[in-house]
Formats: structure tokens, sequence, C-alpha cells
């Protein structure tokens, strides 16, 4: 397992991924990029705040301007603490005073501007009415692919995060199922996330039983039989970039068709892996695996796309979707997570992170993918 702390990101990585930011905005049409509390402002600045926050906190970045953060009075003294706060101006705004009126100056009073998704409606309302002539798109729309392409400092840190998750696995794997409660081996997992270094454990999905057939199920108090499939997928934060890994389990002797199933998911999760590489689209991803599944008859189980970024979130862009024709590019993470699941009786999902690489992709994920035996 990867061990260690790595290097904290320094001003100047913070000022060339706000650089990049701005020009890509610019690049794709747009006056600018608005960013607020949430995974966006802390990728771009180091700097972290509750996205609950009532109080307006906006980066404005746009080619050929200098960064701003424009941040309440009373927070100002920690965003100047912020990692990335010298390679950006800060300016501040005092309760009674209106924001906007800061905010104005800064913007081109006829742009267009990429905004976070989780940008307040009354900040951009607040916006409009001082601004009238700008508009906004959300960043997703925007500039899907602005945290997409990890640099090494990024892949290290993803790479300790998911052997991480592989020796929360392998340890998982040692405790009694049968008897026990899906809530009792979620509390489990979570437990041995932060012990192998997880700051933030996100989910811990336990489906046993029926309770597989539900890729999102919430752990429950189901008591886990002996014979029952289980689907485990577990993730979160380790030095702030994510895992999210997926092994399905069974309790005592599978059947021939509980095999079977397992096995098809896993040749469809092998094939999908196999084939990435530069300059494919994220749709031939979905296609590989969703081909596998369907010529063995169960494509209708196949109910979800074939996976999703990662990085400072668990679920970000690129989706490996059909209809996502953004192509593959080195430094690009993403999970691979086909299933089938069979609705009433049991539901089977093999999952692994996977970067691209200069040749092809490399899995960031090293457990055993066959179908483990559990007591």
């Amino acid at each position: 397992m990867t061990t260690g702390t790595p290097a904290p990101f320094t001003a100047a990585d913070y000022k060339a991924r706000m650089d990049r930011a701005a020009q890509s905005a610019a690049d794709a049409g747009l006056a600018g990029v608005l960013v607020a509390p949430g995974p966006d402002l802390v990728w771009l600045t180091g700097y972290h705040v509750p996205a609950d926050t009532e109080r307006l906190t906006l980066l404005v970045l746009a080619a050929g301007q200098e960064p701003t953060l424009v941040v309440p009075t009373l927070e100002a003294p920690d965003a100047a603490k912020a990692a990335g706060a010298d390679a950006m101006t800060l300016r501040d705004w005092i309760d009674g005073k209106n924001p906007y009126d800061v905010m104005a100056p800064l913007l081109d009073a006829r742009g267009r501007f990429g905004v976070s998704d989780n940008a307040w409606a009354m900040h951009l309302l607040g916006l409009q009415k001082t601004l009238p002539g700008t508009s906004y798109a959300s960043l997703t729309e925007a500039l899907p692919m602005l945290r997409g392409v990890k640099d090494a400092a990024e892949l290290e840190r993803l790479a300790a995060a998911g052997a991480a998750a592989d020796a929360t696995y392998e340890e998982i794997k040692k405790v009694a199922f049968a008897g026990r409660r899906e809530n009792d081996i979620a509390g489990e997992l979570a437990d041995l996330l932060k012990r192998f270094g997880h700051s933030q454990v996100d989910f811990t999905v336990v489906g046993s039983g029926p309770n597989g057939a539900n890729p999102h199920h919430e752990a429950s108090d189901r008591v886990i039989q002996d014979g029952d499939m289980v689907v485990l997928d577990f993730g979160g934060l380790k030095h702030g970039y994510g895992s999210d890994t997926t092994r399905t389990v069974h309790v005592g002797e599978p059947t021939a068709e509980e095999r079977e199933v397992h096995d098809i998911v896993r040749e469809a999760q092998t094939a999908a892996c196999d084939a990435v590489r530069p300059g494919i689209a994220c749709q031939d991803v979905d296609r590989v695996a969703r081909k596998v599944i369907t010529d063995a008859g169960y494509g209708e189980y196949f109910i979800h796309r074939t996976g999703h970024g990662i990085g400072v979130t668990t679920h970000e862009p690129p989706y490996m979707i059909e209809g996502e024709e953004q192509e593959l590019v080195p430094g690009m993470c993403f999970s691979v997570e086909p299933g089938i699941y069979l609705p009433g009786r049991f539901g089977v999902r093999v999952e692994d992170i996977v970067t691209v690489t200069e040749d092809g992709g490399r899995r960031l994920n090293a457990t055993a993918r066959e179908l483990a035996i559990v007591g």
C-alpha cells in the first residue's frame, strides 16, 4: 500500500490551475469563471470554506486578469492563510454593504461566465440585478474537463487512496458476515477506511441478497444470510483525493447461476478496462462493457453508466456513458463499474479506478476480482 504523506501543493501549483482555468474559459468563449465554495474552490486555491455559507464568497478568474477572491471581511483572515493565497488578490466586503458592488468592477458587464454548479441562486440573481447584461452557465456544462486531467502529484494521491481502499477490502473479507446486519459491515468498512488513512468516508454500500439489486442501496438492518450475494461499494477521501471500489462477495458456496452472473460482470469490467486508451470516446468504454453483458442476455439488468470521474470528489466528470463523446487523454481518472441487478434476487458489481496513460490505462485498484467466499 502507498504510504507516507505527499508534499503539499504550493502557491505555484494553485497559480497554474487558476491560469489554466482562465485560459480554458477564454478558449470556450467565456468572459471568465466564478467559483463558489466547494470542491472547485478547494482545487483552485486550497481554500476550504463551508459550501452552505450564505455570505457571498466567489473567486473571479479571467484571462489577462489577476485572480481575485471576494470574501466577507470576517473570513478574510482565514482566506489569507489558504495555500494558494499568494497567487490571488483578496477583496473583502463587510456585513451591511452590498457584496455585488464589490464584484461588479471585476466582471465584464456584458460577459457570459462559467459558474460553479453549487453556487447559490441568491448570489447569481444578485449579480444579474447589479449587472443585467451578464449571463451564466454551469461549469459542468461550460468546462466539464476543468478538473478532469490529473497531474503527477494528483495521481500519487489517487493511487494512495486506491491502495487504502484495497487494504480495507482485504480486511473486511476476514470478518463474519452471516448473522450480522448490513449496518454492522458498513460500520466496519468506514472504520477500516479511516484506519488506512481516509479523512472522509463518503459511502459504504452493503447490499445483501435482494438488496444487492439496488445499485445505491443504503445499508440497512437486514441480517445477512448464508447463501447471500453481497455487494460492497465504498470510498472517500485520503490526502484530499477520492477512492471508490466495488467487490461482490458470497456468504458460503454460490450457485452455478450466481457464479455465471459474476463471471459475466467480471468479463465486462476487464474488457472495458482493457479498452481504455487515449483518443477513444468516453462512451466507447461504456459500449464495451455493455456489449459483454448484453451478449450474455442480461443487458436490461445493467441499469447505470459504466463509470464516473474521480478526483477531489468521488463523483465528477467525465462520465463513461452513451452520448459522451469527450475523448480520453492521459491523466484522466474514472471508475469502471459494470453490474447486473436481478430484482428481488441479487446484484453483482465489480469496480476499479482507472487512469489513462500515454498508451493505455492503469488500474489504481489491485485486489482480486474473482468472487470471494466469506463466512
